[in-house]
C-alpha cells in the first residue's frame, strides 16, 4: 500500500511532465493522463484503515495517513477528477492549448489529491498551495481579456489567503509544539490562530466578501476545469477547517461568525445567482450558496462542541453530495452547449439540479436531513426559517438554470462528452443514498414544499414576464476595480470587465 500511496502523489505530476515530451511519447501520456486519479480512488476504496507513511527526509518530516475523513474526501475528489479528465479528453480534442491545459490540470490534481492524505501542517500547506497556484493556469487557459482579468483577481485572492493561512498555521504549530496533526488534534488553539485559519481556508471555500473570485474564474475556465474547481477544490478549504480548527473545543465567537457567514452565503449566493444570464456564472454563485451549508455545520461545531460527533458525518455527507451534483451540473453545461437543449440533456441536468434543491428521494434530501438533525439548538439562532428560505431559493436557481439551458443551440459534440457526464449523474443519484436515511412523511413534505413553491413562483414570474435585474459577475469586485482605476496612473493597470 505504500507504493499505492506514493502513486497518488507522483503519477499526476509525472504525467504533467510527460505532456511536454515530443511526439510520439506524448501520445502515450495523453492516453494515461485522464486515468491519473485511479491510484487515489483505489486507495480510498481498498487501503486499510490507519494507513500511515512517514517520510522524515521530506520538508519538515512529512507524514501521510488515511483516516475516515481523509478516505471520504479522497474518494469523491479522485472520482470527480477521473470523470473530469475523461470528459476533458473529448472537450479539448481540437484545442491548440491542450498540452498546457493537461500540465496545469495534472499538477493541480496532484496537490488536491495529496492534501487529502497529508497528516502534517507543512505537507498540507505545500500541497494546498500547489493546488491553488497551479489552478491559475486553468483559469487563464483561454487567454481572453475576461480570463486574464479573472486570473488576476484569483491570484490576488489566493496570495492573500495563503499569507493569512501561513500565519495561522505557524501559530498553531507553535502552540502545539508539533506540526503533526495527530499530536495537536486534542489541543485548543490560540484564538488568533483559529481566526486566521478560518479566513485563510475561507478564501477557498468562498465565504461572503472572500467569494469574489468564484463567479469570475468558473465561467472563463474550460468546462472540465470548472467542474473540479467547484466540485472538489472548494472542499479542500472545508477539509482544511476539519484538520486545523479546534473542533471539539468551544470557540463561541468564531462559531457564531461562521454560522452567520454560512447562512448569509446560503441566501446571498442564491440572490446573486438569480441575477445572472450565463449558466456557469449562475452555478458559481450556487456554489457560494451551497458552501454556506458546510460553513454553517463547521460553525455550529465550534459554537457547540458537544454536537461535533454528529455534525462531522453530516458535513462529510453534504460535501460528497455537493461534489457529485455540482460537478455533474458544470459538465452538463458543456453537454448542453454541444448538443443543445434537447429533452435528454435537460432530463439529465434535472437530476443533479433536483438533488441540489434537496427534492424528495435525492442525495440533497439525504444530506440536508442529516445536517438539520445534527444542528444543535443554539440561543439566538433559528436555523429552520433560514434554511427553508435557502431551499426555496436554490430550487428557483435550478429552475432558472434549466430554462437557460433549454434555449441553448447545438454546436456539435461527441459521445466523449455525454458518456462521462452521464456516468457522474448516475453515480450522484445513487451513491449518497448508501446507506439511505429513514424517511418519514414529515421529512418528505419538508423536502417537497420548497421545490413546489419555487416552481409556482417561477411559473407566475414567466406568466407575468418578470425579469430579474442583472448583477455583473464578481459583484463587489466591480466597484473595487473602478475605485482602483481612479487613482492617478492606475488606469492602464486595471482593466474593467470585457464587454464581449
Amino acid at each position: 500500500m505504500d507504493a499505492l500511496t506514493v502513486l497518488v502523489f507522483l503519477l499526476p505530476p509525472a504525467l504533467a511532465a510527460g505532456s511536454m515530451l515530443p511526439m510520439p511519447l506524448r501520445r502515450g501520456v495523453a492516453v494515461l493522463a485522464p486515468l491519473a486519479p485511479l491510484p487515489a480512488l483505489l486507495a480510498a476504496l481498498a487501503a486499510p484503515a490507519g494507513l500511515t507513511l512517514d517520510l522524515p527526509w521530506l520538508l519538515l518530516g512529512s507524514r501521510f495517513a488515511l483516516d475516515e475523513t481523509g478516505r471520504l474526501f479522497l474518494g469523491f475528489t479522485a472520482l470527480v477528477w477521473l470523470i473530469a479528465g475523461l470528459y476533458a479528453r473529448a472537450y479539448l480534442a481540437s484545442d491548440e492549448r491542450r498540452r498546457g491545459f493537461w500540465a496545469f490540470f495534472l499538477v493541480t490534481q496532484g496537490g488536491n489529491l495529496g492534501l487529502c492524505l497529508a497528516a502534517d501542517a507543512a505537507s498540507f500547506y505545500f500541497l494546498f498551495a500547489l493546488m491553488t497556484f497551479a489552478a491559475y493556469g486553468l483559469v487563464i487557459h483561454a487567454r481572453s481579456n475576461d480570463a486574464r482579468r479573472a486570473g488576476r483577481i484569483y491570484l490576488v485572492m489566493a496570495i492573500l489567503g495563503e499569507t493569512v493561512l501561513v500565519m495561522g498555521l505557524l501559530l498553531r504549530v507553535d502552540a502545539a509544539g508539533s506540526h503533526y496533526l495527530s499530536g495537536a488534534a486534542a489541543m485548543p488553539l490560540p484564538e488568533a490562530a483559529s481566526w486566521l485559519l478560518a479566513a485563510g481556508f475561507g478564501v477557498k471555500v468562498g465565504l461572503p466578501l472572500l467569494h469574489m473570485w468564484l463567479p469570475l474564474a468558473h465561467p472563463v475556465a474550460p468546462v472540465p476545469a470548472s467542474a473540479v474547481l467547484s466540485g472538489v477544490m472548494l472542499k479542500a478549504g472545508v477539509l482544511g477547517w476539519l484538520r486545523f480548527l479546534p473542533l471539539g473545543h468551544a470557540a463561541p465567537e468564531l462559531g457564531a461568525t461562521l454560522i452567520v457567514a454560512g447562512l448569509g452565503a446560503a441566501i446571498l449566493g442564491v440572490a446573486a445567482g438569480l441575477m445572472q444570464r450565463d449558466a456557469k456564472v449562475l452555478l458559481a454563485y450556487s456554489s457560494v450558496s451551497q458552501m454556506g451549508y458546510l460553513t454553517l455545520g463547521v460553525g455550529a461545531g465550534l459554537a457547540a462542541p458537544q454536537s461535533w460527533p454528529l455534525l462531522l458525518p453530516a458535513v462529510g455527507l453534504y460535501a460528497l453530495h455537493h461534489a457529485l451534483a455540482k460537478s455533474a451540473l458544470f459538465l452538463g453545461v458543456g453537454v448542453a452547449k454541444a448538443f443543445g437543449g434537447r429533452a435528454w440533456v435537460l432530463t439529465g441536468m434535472a437530476l443533479p439540479a433536483l438533488a441540489l434543491a434537496g427534492a424528495p428521494f435525492t442525495s440533497g434530501m439525504a444530506a440536508k436531513l442529516q445536517l438539520k438533525a445534527a444542528l444543535p439548538a443554539l440561543p439566538g439562532f433559528e436555523f429552520g426559517a433560514w434554511l427553508a428560505l435557502a431551499a426555496v431559493g436554490t430550487a428557483l436557481l435550478m429552475t432558472r438554470l434549466l430554462l437557460l439551458l433549454a434555449a441553448e443551440v447545438a454546436h456539435g459534440g461527441s459521445r466523449g462528452l455525454a458518456l462521462p457526464w452521464g456516468a457522474l449523474v448516475v453515480i450522484g443519484v445513487a451513491l449518497p443514498w448508501v446507506p439511505g436515511p429513514v424517511l418519514t412523511a414529515g421529512a418528505l413534505w419538508a423536502a417537497a414544499w420548497p421545490v413546489g413553491s419555487a416552481l409556482v413562483v417561477a411559473a407566475v414570474g414567466l406568466r407575468l414576464g418578470i425579469k430579474a435585474p442583472q448583477l455583473p459577475p464578481g459583484d463587489l469586485v466591480v466597484p473595487l476595480e473602478r475605485l482602483c482605476a481612479r487613482r492617478p496612473g492606475a488606469g492602464a493597470r486595471h482593466a474593467g470587465p470585457s464587454t464581449a
